[in-house]
């Protein structure tokens, strides 16, 4: 690994575990364990780094929600995206972002963030719209407000969990959220 993707992943893990407001400049060159010189060889500073490093992050978010694209049927899909495993006691590692008040206020980082966001609401609401086309899921969903509910869950159960100190409340929010979506295929078969 190079000097570049060291100090790439450092920044990105102080990123998820203290945030960018309390990350400086010389923590990362320390975890990443290169020098000053390194650093400004690759980076004009913080900002640039974190730049690099967050839209890292991000890819992998939006990486893992392709989950959700082909393969099974829609349902199938849906569940099998929910059911990743999730440290939940770690927080979502872009979710958390939105916590930072030096991020919310950056334009380029927020946009990082909002624009995973919104490719992971896309694919939510394309596979539930192609739930929904094949019968799997009742007419009356509305794909935008389900994907945005089913999002909240995750999130929601990162919260719970890094709140307790366990891992129980992300899984309790994911089992709740697939029974949801079982109990609206049940009941759109009813009717």
């Amino acid at each position: 690994m190079n000097s570049r993707d060291q100090l790439t992943d450092a920044m990105a893990e102080l990123l998820w575990e203290r945030g960018y407001a309390a990350t400086s400049p010389r923590e990362v060159m320390v975890r990443a364990g290169v020098g000053q010189g390194s650093m400004y060889h690759h980076f004009s500073g913080k900002h640039e780094l974190a730049v690099e490093a967050l839209s890292a992050v991000t890819g992998e978010m939006t990486g893992e929600s392709s989950l959700l694209e082909g393969g099974a049927s829609p349902l199938e899909r849906m569940k099998r995206y929910l059911s990743i495993p999730r440290a939940g006691t770690l927080g979502c590692r872009v979710g958390r972002m939105t916590q930072d008040p030096q991020v919310v206020v950056d334009a380029e980082l927020i946009a990082i963030v909002a624009n995973a966001f919104d490719t992971m609401l896309g694919r939510w609401e394309q596979t539930i719209t192609a739930a929904i086309a094949v019968g799997e899921l009742p007419a009356s969903i509305v794909p935008a407000d389900l994907a945005r509910t089913l999002a909240a869950v995750i999130q929601g159960g990162y919260v719970l969990a890094r709140a307790k100190g366990e891992q129980g409340p992300m899984d309790a929010a994911i089992r709740g959220a697939v029974s949801l979506l079982d109990a609206a295929h049940a009941a759109g078969n009813d009717n």
